[in-house]
């Protein structure tokens, strides 16, 4: 019989962050029982929730920084990976402002808490993190998108962007350590969980697999991403929660190699042929390149015989988490890239950008289409004039005035559609960052809009199903894609007006009506029946295939 022999699934080495100290107040150390403990008072979990949620809204980590930069270096990255990237990085600078969030969603709160035994609170530790949550999204120009379900069917926003999704497990030591993290509904919806069995553990199907399931994130949540796949789980939660995890290089020092402890461990050699994969995808930063992923975590797991789980998450580019930690010494932050222009080349724009088409939307509907059914799929455009916005629920209440036998809304006939819901909307400023939303979520509506005369012109972020290029063929429309994850850069320098049209009870899923300079887009849809449409996903690049380890 083997000897009795535990470890941690997921054994962490020593941290090498590096930290900044928040706050010395509401620490103190205890002596009792001949042993020091660590008193921690309820405001100190508040303001180092408050803290990292602010910091991560508007802040990235440098390696982040330094990834963006290096597609600008690298000579074979694509002139749509030199073009998203740039933009990525002016956002960045903005956001670094703290007034204008990075993304206009700015998520679901998530706090990962690790307390040592000897730390001593108050209790209700959860409720103290919530508070920091709720002061950062009620105090910043953050967005509410948590909904309360009042009914099976009905819910409403509840205005403070709570409930969090806040977990804390006990450990040793006299440290409290935390995880926070900021998780869009774009990128979270690209979580997949896959339940496998044995015959996907060899290099051959691994290969197949891993290049079919990777093809199918497709771009609506903003890459390059962070990936993070997870092979094994002791169950499909566990795989689920460890991929998130990694996604956010939370479990960067985990071992390299397994043991019959039957911890988790990293597959670096793996994860270089994986990233391959991803660059030879040919889908690029958003609109074709080598630069889908800038980097790959591969987690190994034990698993049950009769199971294997794989999960797959990724991080997009609002990549938002910063640890934290409270110790004898204070309170201690995550140190992030206060100065994110310093990763911005000195190339004039006009260097990077190539030939941009110009396009009014103020001139009428019919119109503007003609003047898009002259360029083909790829074309570059900068969109100046007035869009309508409007989104899921919008859509939706839409649907059923039109299935009541209602006429479209003139604004939805007369003017382009931007799938986008705002962030709050500074002082002085004209918009609160606004980026696109998942253009996927509103292809079930498009035909019936379009055969209605609405939505001939759409604008967001990501792929669209065959059924919206069969609508777009039919009914002459088009659809318009741009850069997910840019929305402090087109609040700050593209939006210069917004107004609510309908639906103001809806917050920022209300239709609203904005004015856009030199909006940037590219047609990835046209009315061309015979026409090639952009796929941000193409299928038939050849596989690598995953070498086995000896």
């Amino acid at each position: 019989m083997p000897d009795f022999n535990y470890t941690d699934l997921l054994p962490l080495g020593p941290d090498a962050t590096k930290y900044r100290l928040v706050s010395e107040a509401g620490v103190a150390p205890r002596r009792a029982l001949n042993r020091e403990f660590l008193e921690v008072e309820p405001e100190a979990l508040t303001l180092l929730t408050a803290q990292a949620m602010h910091d991560i809204a508007h802040l990235l980590r440098p390696a982040h920084l330094r990834q963006l930069r290096s597609i600008l270096d690298d000579q074979e990255a694509s002139p749509n990976d030199r073009f998203v990237a740039t933009e990525l990085l002016k956002n960045a600078c903005i956001a670094a402002g703290g007034v204008l969030p990075m993304c206009q969603d700015t998520g679901t709160a998530i706090v990962l808490g690790k307390r040592g035994q000897q730390v001593l609170t108050r209790g209700r530790d959860a409720e103290h993190i919530a508070r920091g949550v709720y002061d950062a999204y009620t105090k910043l120009n953050l967005r509410y998108s948590q909904l309360a379900p009042l009914t099976m069917w009905d819910e409403r926003n509840t205005g403070t962007n709570l409930p969090a999704q806040i977990e804390l497990q006990a450990t040793d030591g006299a440290e409290y350590k935390f995880l926070f993290m900021a998780k869009g509904g774009g990128s979270a919806n690209k979580s997949y969980l896959y339940q496998e069995t044995k015959a996907v553990l060899n290099p051959q199907r691994m290969t197949a697999f891993l290049d079919e399931r990777l093809r199918a994130l497709g771009t609506a949540a903003c890459p390059p991403y962070h990936l993070a796949v997870v092979i094994g789980g002791t169950s499909a939660e566990y795989a689920l929660k460890t991929a998130k995890y990694a996604s956010a290089k939370y479990l960067d020092s985990l071992p390299t190699s397994g043991t019959m402890s039957a911890h988790g461990f990293r597959d670096v050699e793996l994860e270089q042929a994986v990233l391959e994969i991803t660059r030879r995808s040919g889908i690029g930063a958003q609109f074709g390149g080598k630069y889908f992923c800038h980097d790959v975590r591969v987690i190994r797991l034990p698993r049950h015989g009769a199971s294997c789980p794989v999960a797959i998450a990724v991080s997009c580019s609002a990549d938002r988490q910063a640890l934290g930690k409270i110790t004898r010494d204070g309170i201690f932050l995550e140190q992030l890239e206060n100065d994110p222009a310093q990763y911005l080349p000195d190339t004039a724009d006009s260097e990077l950008d190539g030939d941009v088409v110009r396009i009014d939307l103020s001139r009428p509907m019919g119109e503007i289409r003609a003047e898009l059914s002259k360029y083909p799929i790829r074309t570059r455009l900068s969109l100046t004039g007035p869009l309508v916005v409007a989104r899921d629920i919008a859509h939706a209440k839409i649907a059923e005035r039109l299935a009541a036998g209602q006429p479209m809304p003139s604004y939805l006939r007369d003017h382009a559609v931007y799938y986008a819901g705002p962030a709050k909307t500074p002082a002085g400023y004209a918009s609160g960052s606004f980026g696109p939303t998942t253009a996927g979520r509103m292809d079930s509506y498009v035909d019936k809009f379009q055969a209605a005369g609405g939505s001939l012109v759409m604008l967001a972020k990501g792929n669209r199903s065959p059924a919206v290029t069969a609508a777009c063929q039919q009914h002459g429309g088009f659809y318009l894609g741009s850069v997910g994850g840019a929305a402090a850069r087109l609040a700050q320098e593209c939006i210069t007006k917004v107004d609510v049209l309908e639906y103001p009870d809806l917050g920022m899923e209300a239709v609203w009506r904005i004015e856009v300079k030199d909006f940037p887009a590219f047609i990835v849809v046209d009315d061309d029946e015979g026409g090639e449409v952009l796929d941000l996903d193409p299928p038939d690049t050849p596989l690598l295939t995953i070498a086995s380890r000896p």
